[in-house]
């Protein structure tokens, strides 16, 4: 074991005076991480999905606010011929020349409550004859009024239901993108590392079958080994190569899609540090359902399919049936020849109607659309419990699954010193001739394999911790709600 440590730190040694030339870069887990939530594509296409969503958002505010509008014709001249029909039925072409502008300043503002819609307006509208040289004024100084449907659908008071819960779900599903881009980097963090392991043994190997091929070639020439064992040795040595060069074709094409990933443009090697082998965290299954019911965007989105349903059927029976519209309105009107008159004792206007649609015979189609709301409304209730249980059961099992990679984690490492502790005594054996060739191939091959073994137990073990923050969007290392800076659009 003593040798063991001893020839750890000399390997250590060696490798961190490597990593200290300038064309290195040393980064760690939480490094590349952070790295892939700037500079990575996923994160800017998550983040202008955000922005996207973030103006919908604003879209939908801005139809409870007033809306005020102008319009107008500025000018209308016009000059050409109009057919007239003549009272015996024959048609005139009658020359028109005239300019006829108007303005008009309108607003408008809903009901939530009622799904109704207030609004007035004032207008100016002059009209120049040409032709006989007369003009004309009219105005309408305020007119404000009211329509109400009646037994219709509330379109305003649904979309108050729905999209704050769409907003909130956008805003829970870019932290959810950023959290998945950390999953995907870590991914590419343990590829690279395990393809430098892999390079790292493949290397020592060749440098330990070379000399134990020395030390054979001394045995074979004072007649200690037979000819086989110096085959065997030599093939041992040719796979080394071999297995040196593709573990080198495999550390650059991961080294290359970490680069691509993540958006590092800095120049150099990569070397990567190993992780801790654990952290210092609890995470219980319930804690992860919770925050995860509370903050995972598809949780939200399982409210959301409800009340959406909900809304269908609402409109659906709103265009079922008699449907009505009543409209009141008040305000003064006048017109003039002169300008100066036009607002001296306006004339009041009144406007006050009923609107309705009775469906008399429709074959029963306004019935079968309500039919088919209600049946869609009790699948997507079905839909959404399926997919809260398999929501909970996928959290539960990513807890167990934490749990036993943490085991893993332990058992791996020591598995890999025994390893390599057993591969030095077998070299020792071997090179005083106590130890057939076979018997030191399968040590080596144990000390390989324990040692990939190991990064891959760390790879299963930090992937499946950052999947746990990707469903439960919680930080349980600082205990709080994961959150990112608000994007510069919110102005």
């Amino acid at each position: 074991m003593r040798t063991a440590i001893i020839t750890g730190l000399l390997l250590f040694g060696r490798m961190a005076l490597a990593q200290q030339t300038e064309d290195t870069i040393r980064l760690s887990l939480n490094e590349v991480v952070e790295m892939a939530k700037q500079g990575s594509i996923a994160a800017r296409q998550a983040a202008t999905l955000k922005e996207t969503r973030y103006w919908e958002w604003r879209t939908y505010r801005s139809n409870y606010a007033p809306q005020l509008q102008l319009q107008g014709t500025l000018p209308g001249f016009q000059r050409t011929f109009y057919q007239v029909l003549q009272p015996n039925g024959t048609v005139l072409f009658q020359p028109v020349h005239n300019n006829n502008s108007m303005l008009n300043l309108s607003f408008s503002q809903g009901i939530t409550a009622t799904g109704g819609t207030i609004y007035g307006a004032t207008e100016l509208q002059r009209f120049d004859d040409f032709d006989r040289n007369t003009t004309l004024y009219n105005a309408v100084p305020y007119t404000i009024g009211y329509n109400q449907p009646i037994f219709g659908f509330n379109k305003l008071k649904w979309d108050n239901k729905v999209e704050p819960l769409k907003y909130r779900e956008s805003e829970q599903q870019f932290i959810s993108d950023m959290e998945y881009v950390a999953v995907n980097a870590t991914t590419y963090y343990f590829d690279l590392l395990l393809a430098q392991v892999n390079y790292q043994v493949a290397e020592t190997n060749l440098q330990n079958t070379k000399r134990m091929q020395a030390i054979a070639d001394e045995k074979f020439s004072l007649g200690k080994i037979a000819r086989n064992e110096m085959l065997q040795l030599q093939l041992e040595a040719l796979k080394a190569e071999k297995s040196l060069g593709s573990a080198r074709r495999d550390m650059e094409m991961a080294m290359l899609n970490l680069r691509s990933y993540t958006g590092l443009q800095q120049k150099g090697k990569i070397v990567l540090e190993l992780p801790p082998s654990e952290i210092n965290v609890v995470i219980p299954t319930e804690k992860v359902l919770s925050e995860a019911m509370e903050n995972n965007a598809d949780a939200i989105a399982f409210v959301r399919k409800v009340v959406e349903a909900e809304r269908d059927v609402a409109m659906a029976k709103g265009a079922n049936g008699v449907t009505a519209s009543l409209t009141a309105n008040l305000g003064f009107s006048n017109s003039a020849t002169s300008f100066s008159k036009l607002y001296n004792a306006p004339r009041n206007q009144q406007l006050v109607q009923l609107q309705f649609t009775v469906p008399i015979l429709d074959w029963g189609r306004s019935r079968s659309r309500a039919k088919t709301a209600a049946a869609n409304l009790k699948l997507t209730q079905y839909e959404v419990e399926q997919d809260k249980q398999n929501f909970s059961q996928l959290i539960a099992t990513k807890v167990t699954l934490f749990e036993m990679m943490k085991e893993q984690v332990v058992l791996s490492g020591m598995a890999d010193s025994i390893a390599s502790e057993k591969y030095l005594i077998a070299n020792n054996r071997y090179a005083l001739g106590n130890m057939s060739i076979t018997d030191l191939s399968i040590a080596f091959q144990e000390k390989d394999q324990a040692k990939r073994d190991y990064i891959t137990a760390m790879a299963n073990f930090w992937g499946v911790y950052y999947e746990l923050r990707f469903l439960s969007l919680y930080d349980f290392s600082k205990q709080e709600k994961i959150s990112y800076p608000s994007l510069n659009t919110h102005q």
